[in-house]
């Protein structure tokens, strides 16, 4: 499977997947026209019946990126053709990449990645400068638990939070995960953590991403956190999962490693920031859960593993609805109840707090609560009853 390639360099050999790995491929293929090797890929693809779909907008991503260079005089003086010729040298077709994404069969003309970088996340300014997008972009964020925390991935990819991703979930989508995950109806038995990864793909094909498919476990758990080749590990890890031996092990290795884990629980805005890189001795979930280790946790059955969870986000605290349905799971409710639209707050608070941790600014260990139904509470006043609405 072939990998998005550092700024300046060039693969020696690239290696498509297969036809029959397609429908599980999640790693889009970055070719460079100007070198031989990927002109003759390029041509091979087009040639066959994998290339179901050609975008190619580079004139217009040329002229954003001159805007963006030069607000007041993008062109210099020159007509727009002369000035996009000149950005080019000449050669539209060749300049940038070509990224053929297996799973849908489209191959997208887009810019050199500096310059896509740099207009993608332009009008992020200034409320990220430029140079803290580049200091963004140089770190890793891993991401436990894909149903709640695939919004969290997503939005930070969107926001440029990270340049490097691991994520993990053994899940498949299912139909009941529609009512809060981005996905479609033809993605339906796709693995969660190939799912977000494509979506994460098709935002910024030169992205960094690894998938652990299985999740986290005892024997998988060090790999995920290990570092690479470069020496780098995570810097900022995401838990969203609902197991309590994940929850635990994960903040175990996080805390041995400095890492600092951010948490949201879909309910009541309920944002948790633990600072493991600054307090490396600080007890696991503010210390509710007193000395509790993974192994504590490891056979815990259905009921007790609700529980456990409920002393993590500390069962006083949730909201009425919430509370209700919990004394209901596995009865007259198949799981807790899960909101597309608590999903994008936690997923903005988590990117939030994240930007704020990777770029040094002053964020202390706490839990954090953005209740929308406080801070925009039902009015008092008497309201007309909506037009065709029952008596």
């Amino acid at each position: 499977m072939t990998h998005p390639l550092p700024s300046g360099s060039e693969p020696e050999r690239l290696v498509l997947p297969t036809p029959d790995q397609e429908g599980e491929s999640f790693h889009p293929v970055v070719l460079d026209l100007s070198q031989p090797a990927d002109a003759a890929i390029i041509a091979e693809l087009r040639e066959s019946d994998r290339v179901r779909e050609v975008h190619d907008r580079i004139e217009e991503q040329v002229v954003e990126l001159l805007h963006c260079l030069a607000p007041s005089d993008p062109f210099g003086g020159r007509s727009r053709v002369a000035a996009v010729a000149d950005t080019v040298g000449g050669r539209l077709y060749v300049y940038g990449r070509w990224v053929w994404y297996p799973w849908s069969g489209r191959l997208v003309h887009v810019l050199p990645e500096a310059e896509f970088r740099l207009v993608r996340t332009d009008r992020n300014r200034d409320k990220i400068s430029r140079e803290q997008q580049q200091a963004l972009l140089g770190r890793r964020v891993g991401v436990i638990g894909l149903s709640v925390g695939s919004g969290a991935a997503l939005t930070c990819a969107m926001e440029g939070v990270g340049g490097a991703f691991r994520l993990a979930d053994y899940d498949r989508l299912g139909l009941s995960n529609l009512n809060r995950l981005r996905a479609g109806v033809h993605e339906l038995g796709l693995e969660k953590s190939v799912l977000c990864a494509r979506h994460m793909f098709e935002l910024d094909p030169y992205l960094d991403i690894e998938i652990h498919r299985g999740g986290v476990s005892e024997e998988t758990i060090e790999d995920f956190f290990v570092q690479d080749e470069q020496g780098r590990g995570l810097d900022l890890l995401v838990e969203e999962c609902d197991t309590p031996w994940v929850k635990v092990a994960a903040r175990e290795h996080a805390r041995r490693r400095r890492v600092p884990v951010l948490m949201e629980t879909n309910d009541r805005g309920l944002l948790d920031i633990e600072r493991y890189d600054l307090e490396p001795d600080r007890p696991l979930f503010h210390g509710r859960t007193g000395t509790t280790t993974a192994d504590d946790v490891r056979g815990l059955d259905r009921e007790q593993a609700i529980r456990f969870l409920l002393t993590i986000v500390d069962e006083q605290r949730l909201s009425p609805a919430m509370a209700d349905a919990l004394a209901r799971v596995g009865q007259s409710l198949s799981s807790w109840p899960q909101l597309a639209g608590g999903v994008m707050l936690g997923a903005a608070l988590v990117t939030e707090a994240a930007r704020r941790i990777l770029l040094g600014e002053p964020l202390a260990s706490g839990r954090h609560s953005v209740d929308l139904e406080a801070l925009v509470p039902a009015s008092a006043l008497s309201l007309p009853a909506p037009h065709g609405a029952a008596l």
